[in-house]
């Protein structure tokens, strides 16, 4: 079986920890498949080989189809390279995070649309796996959602109001379900040298919120990190900033401890299952990176989350948290209000009560989510 996984990268380390996921899943129900992706900056070639991924012939660039070049190749010669037609694909894991919709302009979601079409006519199946979705109010995206419903085998939304989303813009439909994001079943590993005694409390900044928000949350959130940093010390927290995503994220961070009155660690992990280990380890954390409150809360850490998207506040309903959502616009006393009630003794355990019984369910209903695929896949 020969399997493309779509839009996941080695930058992002929330992308890279749905890479594993797939492989390790898919690879546990079937050991012979090949995975393939497509070759781009922020998946470069060394990076793929270590994981033993095929390389994709290209297909199609900025949405443009074009003729598929590597089928002039002979076959003996793409087998040497590894190197895949977009036409000898069974299978299609589109593990996007947060492509199509509004804030994404029309070229990812058109994009998939013509793909999707592409691949249903060869009769290979078409799944995008748990991921958040919309709005759908612009008329061109609205139709490309529509014809991606119309052509892959099953969808999934990652929260309620993606699901909704969808559901309003392309009906109810038996392909569009609902799972949670699934690299809660991934395990974490602690780097030998992650300093566990004097790293207590994870700080996780996300430069989307400076370029994703608006103009009165973009000015505030660097003030907001500092103002929570300063008051972790003076609780005696231990805090340390850890990186989840590429230079923009360092940059902030490098803004933060600047502006401390004492600077703290500042950590950086390219291997993502060690990014969940740290966070496994930790007293809690406040962070803005998706999957990093993700592999916080799976594990019962106690978070709070900034968010520059609906899927933020969805994900700490579906850990029964919802107050652990803040915004940079909020008061320092009642910041500080939200700190204190992960932090204190009294409320922490009750909360980390609460999340932990619901990261259960969460990794049951992401279980159930690859039984269905499966399924699927091979009836």
């Amino acid at each position: 079986m020969i399997v493309e996984i779509r839009n996941v990268n080695f930058v992002n380390k929330g992308a890279e920890l749905m890479l594993h996921a797939i492989l390790q899943r898919v690879s546990q129900e079937w050991p012979d498949t090949k995975f393939v992706m497509v070759a781009r900056k922020s998946a470069p070639y060394l990076q793929r080989a270590r994981l033993g991924l095929y390389q994709k012939s290209l297909r199609d660039i900025r949405g443009i189809s074009i003729p598929e070049i590597g089928s002039l190749i002979p076959v003996a010669l793409r087998k040497t390279y590894g190197l895949i037609l977009d036409s000898e694909l069974d299978v299609i894991l589109d593990a996007s995070g947060f492509a199509y919709g509004d804030q994404w302009g029309k070229v990812n979601t058109i994009t998939m649309a013509k793909a999707t079409k592409r691949w249903k006519s060869r009769g290979t199946k078409v799944i995008l796996l748990p991921q958040a979705f919309g709005p759908f109010t612009s008329t061109a995206i609205r139709n490309a959602i529509k014809s991606v419903a119309d052509h892959a085998d099953l969808i999934y939304a990652r929260e309620p109001m993606s699901y909704q989303y969808l559901v309003e813009a392309v009906g109810e439909r038996p392909n569009i379900k609902m799972a949670p994001d699934f690299t809660n079943l991934v395990d974490g590993i602690v780097p030998n040298d992650f300093n566990t005694e004097q790293n207590r409390f994870c700080v996780v900044p996300n430069y989307r919120m400076i370029d994703k928000t608006s103009p009165e949350i973009s000015a505030a959130y660097i003030p907001f990190l500092v103002s929570c940093t300063k008051y972790l010390q003076h609780k005696g927290a231990k805090p340390f900033i850890l990186i989840h995503e590429g230079e923009n994220d360092l940059r902030l961070a490098q803004q933060v401890n600047s502006a401390l009155d004492k600077e703290i660690e500042i950590v950086r992990e390219s291997d993502p299952l060690k990014i969940k280990g740290i966070l496994g380890t930790c007293e809690g954390t406040l962070g803005s990176r998706f999957h990093g409150l993700v592999s916080a809360l799976s594990q019962g850490v106690p978070s709070l989350g900034t968010g520059w998207s609906h899927k933020y506040q969805m994900l700490f309903d579906s850990y029964h948290f919802s107050e652990g959502t803040l915004t940079p616009l909020l008061t320092s006393e009642d910041v500080f209000k939200k700190i204190d009630m992960i932090v204190d003794e009294a409320s922490k355990n009750d909360i980390c009560e609460r999340i932990t019984h619901s990261a259960i369910a969460q990794k049951q209903m992401a279980k159930k989510m690859w039984d269905e695929v499966f399924k699927e896949i091979l009836p």
